[in-house]
């Protein structure tokens, strides 16, 4: 299993509706992450800077990187472009964060 952390960048005042968004994801979505081999996907907010951590565990990169590419993720990508940070298609910007330390 692969762990993958990242940072994306919430607008202020946009948590109550990302929340809602996001609860439930739409299940075309869920199944979507769950037969790419995604597990353990959380995202926590940071109130103080708006900064959204993402932590997932993933079975392969290249089944990662390929939903990017899928209808429904690029849906959901303009469906939530309005309350976060996104690039030219709609992505939300991500950054990579680097692990330093794991405890089993």
């Amino acid at each position: 299993m692969i762990r993958k952390a990242f940072k994306m960048k919430l607008y202020s005042d946009k948590i109550e509706e990302y929340t809602r968004r996001h609860n439930p994801i739409w299940p075309e979505l869920k199944s979507l992450l769950k037969n790419s081999g995604v597990h353990n996907y959380s995202i926590f907010f940071d109130k103080e800077t708006s900064i959204l951590f993402g932590y997932v565990e993933i079975e392969s990169v290249e089944k990662w990187n390929a939903i990017a590419s899928s209808k429904v993720c690029k849906s959901w990508w303009t469906f939530m472009a309005d309350s976060m940070e996104t690039n030219i298609d709609n992505s939300p910007i991500s950054v990579d964060l680097e692990e330093v330390f794991y405890l089993s």
